[in-house]
């Protein structure tokens, strides 16, 4: 078996086993949390989130979309394996070594929490090197997890502000409104932001041709995630005025600059794919006058409508995976003239021209003629 099949076999086994090994604890906590009217409730709150938060990621993901199945596999793994980690080996702490609920809260759950998130990313470093291109993948993949742990945990606290077991208040309505305003609508960005700072180092880490830069660059992230992560925890320790003061002066900040940064990253990729593509095309591989329409989302869409409109669904088809595997080529191709090329460099780069080869006959850009496929 391939190097590269074998580690994708390797991550699909390994990633799949330990999500139906969390799921089943997790689903047992849910469950115990209360009645199952309650439940339900909690559920479609929680749920309320999720959809504009993955419709934001997947947009930050345009230019080369990442595998849906690994995208879910992110989703999975937060909510599952990061959450019964979590409550694992936070519960064995507690009873074992007694932490305090302050130790535990600001501590404990920050230290434990993004450690269990950022093995996803770390195991896609390991065994999916070849599906990161870069701090943009970092960041779609850390959202995902970080989406799919906010998620269980929104239950939880749903269900216990509303059953009246969350030790703040009598529960009911009242309270059941407070924490999903809290937690689904003030700050529903809060774990996908700490687990983006383990995506950002993961992202460095891959474009890096220095070993300590490798190692070191994803343990900052986690330092980052901890930091930032303790910070928050520890802001409700000290009434609503120490919430808003680090919700003001430090989470807006940091989720406004890193908006900032996935936008720069996303628009810096257009740059990048047409200096990569442009040496491709010298070399023979893409042809040149393309490249434009390769490279701009907008001309990109153009063109899937042109295809369409005047040949169907066989020349969609076409102009979809001409345009696919060109992108794809692109990222290979930037990656090579960095020094970075994945080990198995020269196969995928042979196959995605393959592609091209196959495809390039049956496409054609607004103004041309279109042949049929």
């Amino acid at each position: 078996m391939p190097g590269t099949l074998r580690e994708n076999v390797a991550f699909t086994v390994v990633v799949t086993v330990l999500v139906a090994l969390g799921a089943l604890p997790v689903l047992v906590v849910i469950a115990l949390s209360g009645a199952p009217s309650s439940m339900v409730l909690a559920t479609v709150l929680a749920a309320v989130p999720v959809g504009p938060l993955v419709a934001c990621y997947l947009w930050l993901d345009r230019y080369e979309p990442e595998p849906k199945r690994l995208l879910a596999f992110g989703l999975l793994w937060g909510g599952f394996v990061a959450t019964a980690a979590a409550l694992l080996v936070q519960g064995i702490g507690g009873w074992v070594v007694g932490f305090t609920d302050r130790q535990s809260l600001a501590v404990v759950a920050p230290v434990t929490e993004e450690a269990a998130k950022g093995m996803f990313l770390v195991l896609l470093l390991w065994w999916r090197r070849h599906e990161l291109d870069g701090i943009l993948d970092g960041i779609v993949y850390a959202g995902m997890v970080g989406i799919g742990f906010a998620f269980v945990e929104n239950i939880l606290y749903l269900a216990a502000a509303y059953n009246g077991t969350s030790g703040v208040g009598p529960g009911g309505a009242s309270e059941l409104t407070g924490v999903f305003v809290l937690r689904c609508l003030v700050s529903p960005f809060a774990h996908p932001l700490f687990t983006t700072f383990i995506g950002i180092g993961v992202g460095i880490a891959v474009g890096s041709r220095r070993t300590s830069t490798r190692v070191l660059a994803p343990l900052g992230g986690y330092v980052l995630a901890v930091v930032s992560h303790g910070l928050w925890n520890g802001s409700t320790l000290h009434g609503l005025q120490g919430f808003v003061g680090v919700y003001l002066a430090v989470m807006a900040p940091a989720f406004l600059g890193m908006v900032a940064l996935a936008v720069w990253a996303r628009r810096s990729e257009k740059r990048m794919l047409t200096a990569a593509l442009t040496d491709a095309a010298h070399r023979g591989l893409v042809p040149a006058t393309d490249i434009g329409w390769l490279v701009d989302l907008g001309a990109r869409r153009t063109s899937r409508q042109h295809a369409r409109v005047h040949g169907g669904d066989p020349a969609h088809r076409a102009m979809r995976d001409y345009q696919q595997a060109a992108i794809e080529l692109g990222f290979l191709h930037h990656r090579y003239l960095r020094g970075t090329p994945p080990p198995d460099f020269a196969a995928r780069g042979q196959a995605y021209v393959a592609r091209i080869a196959a495809a390039r006959p049956y496409v054609s850009f607004p103004g041309q003629v279109v042949p049929t496929p």
